[in-house]
């Protein structure tokens, strides 16, 4: 019988790439913008959750979802020569 240790460098292997790569980092960075407002935007759908809504907390939600579709847009239309960072080619 084995024992489970001696299974458990194959069940979860310790590997020097476990850091993301800085191709990664680059997209990550490119798109930071897009998930910082998509944050905002859950964090003022959340805290309607357990309240009735008033006129302040739809301006909120409305403001972060104008806030989302602009940043979706300016990351859709980055120039085509300006390759994202971690993109396949």
């Amino acid at each position: 019988m084995k024992s489970i240790a001696a299974l458990q460098s194959i069940v979860t292997p310790w590997s020097d790439g476990l850091e993301p790569s800085d191709a990664e980092l680059d997209a990550i960075e490119v798109e930071l913008p897009l998930i910082l407002a998509e944050v905002d935007l859950l964090d003022a759908l959340i805290s309607q959750l357990d309240r009735p809504a008033s006129e302040f907390d739809a301006r909120r939600i409305r403001r972060a979802r104008n806030r989302v579709l602009t940043a979706r847009r300016d990351l859709a239309n980055r120039p085509a020569d300006i390759p994202v960072p971690g993109d396949a080619a």
